[in-house]
């Protein structure tokens, strides 16, 4: 089991910027594929970011393309979200997800079933 702590959220006004730390433990933390998910208030759990093992291949939802950055140091064990121009409706608790039996080493899968473990969450609150 991988232990994966996030850190980095908080309530900002909309437009500003924040970055998210997921830290994993263990020593294969390159061979997982690791994500952001994330959950606002009352709805369900949606995906928003991943990386490949070796962080070559990336993937976002549409929702956050061109605004969310995702990228990981295999050296250090984490993984960040750089969240740029935030909206109101980024609010939410964001999840980082590892998934430790890739399908390959340059795929990282959108769904959460694909993932083994995750992290408690981090909350972010962007307001208006």
């Amino acid at each position: 089991q991988v232990q994966l702590v996030e850190s980095g959220g908080g309530k900002v006004q909309a437009g500003d910027s924040l970055r998210l730390t997921c830290a994993a433990s263990g020593r294969t933390f390159s061979s997982y594929a690791m994500a952001w998910f994330r959950q606002p208030p009352g709805k369900a759990r949606d995906f928003v970011t991943a990386i490949s093992r070796s962080g070559s291949n990336t993937y976002y939802a549409d929702s956050v393309k061109g605004r969310f950055t995702i990228s990981r140091d295999n050296a250090k064990n984490t993984v960040d979200l750089q969240m740029n121009s935030l909206k109101p409706e980024d609010t939410a608790v964001y999840y980082c997800a590892a998934d430790r039996t890739p399908f390959s080493p340059s795929y990282a899968s959108k769904f959460g079933s694909a993932y083994d473990d995750w992290g408690q969450g981090t909350q972010v609150i962007v307001s208006s």
